[in-house]
């Protein structure tokens, strides 16, 4: 493969830690697959003060993925941020605005990819039952996966370790309050690889076949939480096809500026 400065056009992954990403080989795949002049690297930083410096590393980058934990710490950087993404109160999507001749860096303008993806596979595994859902984590993921709930007409409890307003945490998750929410989400890096020892401390006991549990890691396939929750007679699914699906729109955003 050609040096990332030899290409046309370069896109990027920005968080930390990236072992576990498959971004990158799926757009370097597609690129090779559609004879399409472009590389897609992995831009692990440690901080999100080194953005602009990485970014000021590559003239030919046009666009980014944002993942943890950079998803909120992005936005005062942007330049221009869409709605839903404001509203939301994350960005997973950076498109760089360049000028056509000089490849001079003009504004960097922020979407969300996510709420689409996650709705989008969601959505045809909606059942009379399952209204309403327990949201575990509060960063940048569970707030598109809220945002994609409520769109679909599903209510929203969300769960965290610590004591926030409008949420619960884990001790205080009843036998009742598992049997009305019948989606479980785990929006939390916890069982992401290489840590796949690890799940949220839900109280798995209490699932049952009428429920979705439903988590966003993609890497490992199957997860604890997945293990645990398919135990109980849980339906589960975890966070690949969200994953393609954002991609799409990454790329559609990238070079065609999709309004999302």
């Amino acid at each position: 493969m050609a040096s990332p400065l030899d290409c046309k056009n370069l896109y990027g992954l920005v968080g930390y830690p990236l072992s576990h990403s498959w971004s990158r080989d799926f757009f370097n795949r597609k690129f090779e697959a559609e004879d399409i002049d472009a590389q897609y690297l992995n831009l692990e930083i440690t901080s999100i003060d080194q953005l602009m410096e990485t970014i000021a590393l590559y003239p030919n980058l046009r666009g980014l993925n944002v993942t943890s934990p950079y998803k909120e710490q992005v936005m005062p950087m942007l330049d221009w941020i869409d709605s839903e993404a404001a509203a939301i109160g994350a960005v997973n999507v950076i498109c760089l605005d360049r000028d056509a001749e000089t490849g001079e860096l003009k504004q960097l303008r922020g979407y969300n990819s996510d709420v689409i993806g996650f709705g989008r596979t969601i959505e045809p595994l909606l059942t009379p039952a399952r209204t309403q859902a327990m949201v575990l984590g509060t960063g940048g993921a569970a707030k598109a996966v809220t945002a994609a709930l409520t769109k679909l007409g599903v209510g929203v409890q969300l769960v965290s370790r610590r004591k926030r307003e409008q949420t619960v945490v884990y001790e205080e998750i009843t036998r009742a309050m598992v049997a009305t929410h019948k989606i479980i989400v785990n929006a939390t890096p916890l069982g992401k690889y290489p840590e796949d020892d690890l799940c949220p401390d839900f109280p798995y006991r209490f699932l049952g076949k009428e429920h979705l549990c439903y988590d966003l890691i993609y890497n490992p396939e199957e997860t604890l939480f997945m293990r645990k929750s398919a135990q109980q007679g849980a339906e589960t699914k975890n966070g690949l096809e969200m994953l393609l699906l954002q991609a799409f729109v990454s790329y559609e955003i990238w070079t065609k500026g999709l309004d999302t």
